[in-house]
């Protein structure tokens, strides 16, 4: 098991910190696997645009959540990563009360380079939006 696969899992669990922006949206980690991620939103009121659909950075953010920790759990210990680009694709607008699933996937693993996609679903299972990442790597592995 890598060490960034033991770091997402740990948070996860609750014993590591709950990043920052997790706290701030409110999803929560479902699923850590080597190479995917899920996470789960619930949306709010609080999260709309001014048409009163969730705002589409709401569902950029999951998805860049997602595909980052699914390459952070391909990470050997002491490496780390960023974003270097974000692509995102959106399907269908979201109503506030919906609950949100996202699921990221490594799709390369390089040793200075990763990619992802990511795909964000409704709770009646229909795609609202998708998108793909590259991740830059620093340190060992």
């Amino acid at each position: 098991m890598t060490a960034g696969l033991e770091l997402v899992r740990a948070v996860q669990a609750g014993s590591a910190p709950v990043p920052g922006i997790a706290r701030l949206l409110g999803f929560t980690l479902d699923s850590v696997e080597p190479g995917q991620v899920v996470a789960v939103l619930a949306t709010r009121d609080d999260m709309t645009n001014p048409m009163g659909t969730v705002h589409g950075g709401v569902a950029a953010t999951l998805l860049d959540t997602v595909m980052g920790c699914a390459v952070h759990t391909a990470l050997d210990e002491g490496g780390s990563y960023t974003t270097t680009d974000l692509q995102v694709r959106y399907v269908r607008p979201v109503i506030p009360g919906t609950t949100l699933t996202a699921t990221g996937t490594v799709t390369h693993r390089g040793r200075r380079l990763a990619t992802g996609e990511g795909r964000l679903v409704d709770d009646r299972g229909q795609l609202v939006a998708h998108g793909t990442t590259s991740c830059m790597i620093f340190g060992p592995g």
